[in-house]
């Protein structure tokens, strides 16, 4: 991804919500908690983060939800889509939908957590680290 081409650019389904990013993202990865696997409807959600001054919604105001007490996931209210999620032990950064990305395949999963929560019958065939609970800091 470089600032050059629209690898940085996303949004929700029906295009009321668009978004853009200004920096590289980092912390790519499989979630596995039944939270992500509720509020996406997928037995795994691919997020991947940047600081908060890094995402700009370009168009349209999403919809918000607190979805536990320590995160709110935001989502556009035409459409539904699942568009980023903000916590609290981490407010200088925005957890993003990979998937909502124009080019996905340019953000790879590099690692999965809340794997001990993974449903059984669904696996990925990769031999990228798996964490049982949160990401190890």
């Amino acid at each position: 991804m470089d600032g050059e081409d629209e690898t940085g650019d996303g949004g929700c389904l029906c295009g009321a919500v668009r978004y853009k990013l200004h920096a590289q993202p980092f912390n790519a990865g499989y979630c596995h908690c039944s939270l992500c696997r509720h509020s996406s409807g997928a037995p795994v959600l691919v997020f991947a983060s940047v600081l908060r001054k890094d995402f700009e919604f370009l168009r349209g105001i999403p919809r918000r939800h607190r979805s536990s007490p320590q995160a709110e996931r935001l989502f556009c209210g035409d459409c539904g889509t699942q568009l980023c999620m903000l916590l609290e032990h981490e407010p200088d950064t925005v957890d993003f939908a990979v998937a909502t990305l124009d080019d996905a395949a340019a953000v790879p999963p590099r690692f999965h957590i809340w794997h001990g929560s993974r449903l059984g019958w669904f696996d990925t065939a990769d031999a990228l680290p798996r964490h049982p609970a949160g990401r190890p800091d």
